[in-house]
């Protein structure tokens, strides 16, 4: 998209009379984790600085990421170099956010300004850092960014970047509009993905003040061609209004665990269902996660989704006792079919969490079902299986790593909730493009070699 800060615009008044904008649904209570991610210095407080402000009135920890320094503002400015801007924006950010949540941390990752689609690993990764190193849980942590529609590839760049962070970590991100109120009209908003913050009198002089620091972007550098102002009046109108609008990023990311009935209909209609049987790709991977059990006894095995049970076969060849577990009656009876000389083998049609069985295990096999959960239930079934867990037992997942549009998560999702049980530590890690394996035991869980003594 094409446009200029030196446009006319659509007037802040034709947005004010557009009944969509007032009768917005509110965003809910501020998370205890806010990260506002910039694109470039001032859009963190145009965008989000009265949310940043109760954020930080309201007890919650809240950092900043910019991802460029903003040194390319003025291309054609005869008075002021790029790196005379560089070091004034920055400076500009700090004073900025200073106001508005005085403890915020920022952080500059200094990509250069207008080349973030080139450098977007960098923005994914610091974010993803930021997101590791939290102690919130997912859904006590909110991002927000640059709004992937707004018209700037350095802000579509950005939101990119954020929805790879923030996605398989299961974290809300929404996206906040910059240049959408300048080149827009209000029958190009997809109002239905928007949510406002109303923000208080405290709040909106708070933030009119922060916008007053970013002085290179809100007045002229000088009077020379070249040198105006970046967001000049009719552009700065947008941001001092008492309200601020946020846009879902993921409009239905979740959906709901999947059901009995979905998979009823794909045994049904697959004789073979996702290649069990036949792919090379399939066999590997049950010869992998064989290979990671850290144990060559397992004891009492809870495997939850057996599905035909072409790994339960080898694990009750490794176990005491084996109780399969899969939502599909017709998977059972495949499973029954295929286990029935093997006498310490229990198959059960059973959709966990809600239906869960009796008694305690000494490892639990999660293949290639979490991604049918959505975050709710696998929370919840989370909670069973370390419930249900001996004290020296452990879990062994192992999930395909590609989305799929049927599925509720993704399986690097599931693992990122995996890694954040309290008390669990991760023995094995093996990671491909295609799939994720690791094997969790308690707290004092050993590695192979320790167990054995060697070292």
């Amino acid at each position: 998209m094409s446009f200029s800060h030196l446009d006319e615009g659509t007037a802040e008044e034709q947005w004010l009379a557009d009944p969509r904008l007032h009768s917005l649904p509110l965003l809910e209570s501020v998370p205890g984790e806010l990260i506002v991610v910039a694109a470039h210095p001032d859009d963190e407080t145009l965008g989000a600085g009265g949310l940043m402000r109760r954020a930080a009135a309201e007890g919650a920890r809240v950092s900043v990421i910019v991802a460029t320094d903003g040194e390319a503002s003025h291309p054609e400015s005869p008075t002021h170099e790029p790196d005379t801007l560089r070091a004034k924006r920055r400076l500009e950010v700090i004073e900025a956010v200073s106001l508005l949540a005085p403890s915020a941390r920022v952080q500059f990752l200094s990509i250069p300004d207008g080349e973030v689609d080139a450098h977007a690993s960098v923005v994914e990764h610091a974010l993803a850092a930021a997101l590791d190193a939290t102690d919130a849980t997912p859904t006590q942590t909110m991002i927000v960014s640059p709004w992937s529609g707004d018209g700037h590839r350095d802000h579509r760049a950005v939101a990119r970047a954020v929805r790879d962070a923030a996605s398989p970590r299961g974290v809300r991100y929404l996206g906040y509009p910059i240049w959408m109120w300048h080149w827009a009209t209000p029958d190009d908003v997809p109002w239905s993905l928007a949510h406002a913050v109303r923000l208080t009198e405290d709040e909106r002089v708070r933030k009119v003040s922060a916008l007053r620091a970013h002085m290179s972007q809100v007045q002229a550098l000088s009077s020379e061609p070249g040198d105006e102002a970046i967001v000049p009046p009719r552009l700065l109108a947008h941001f001092t209004r008492d309200r601020e609008v946020f846009l879902d990023e993921a409009p239905g990311d979740e959906a709901a665990t999947l059901r009995t009935a979905f998979f009823e209909d794909f045994y049904d209609r697959h004789d073979d269902p996702w290649g069990f049987e036949t792919r090379w790709y399939e066999e590997r991977k049950r010869a992998v996660l064989l290979a990671a059990l850290p144990t060559r006894r397992l004891g009492s095995v809870l495997e939850i989704g057996c599905a035909t049970g072409l790994l339960t076969a080898p694990l009750a060849a490794r176990s005491d006792r084996v109780l399969a577990l899969d939502a599909s009656e017709r998977a059972v009876d495949r499973a029954r079919n295929r286990l029935a000389s093997a006498d310490n083998v229990t198959v059960s049609r059973a959709h966990v969490p809600t239906e869960w069985p009796e008694g305690t295990f000494d490892a639990v096999v999660l293949s290639e079902v979490g991604y049918y959960f959505d975050s709710e239930d696998l929370d919840a079934l989370i909670r069973r299986i370390d419930a249900a867990l001996t004290d020296d037992g452990i879990v062994v997942a192992c999930h395909w790593r590609h989305p799929v549009a049927e599925y509720p998560s993704t399986g690097d999702r599931v693992h990122h909730t995996l890694r954040r049980v309290p008390g669990w530590r991760r023995t094995v890690l093996h990671e491909e493009d295609d799939f994720v394996l690791e094997v969790f035991g308690r707290g004092a869980a050993e590695s192979v070699a320790a167990r054995e003594g060697l070292t």
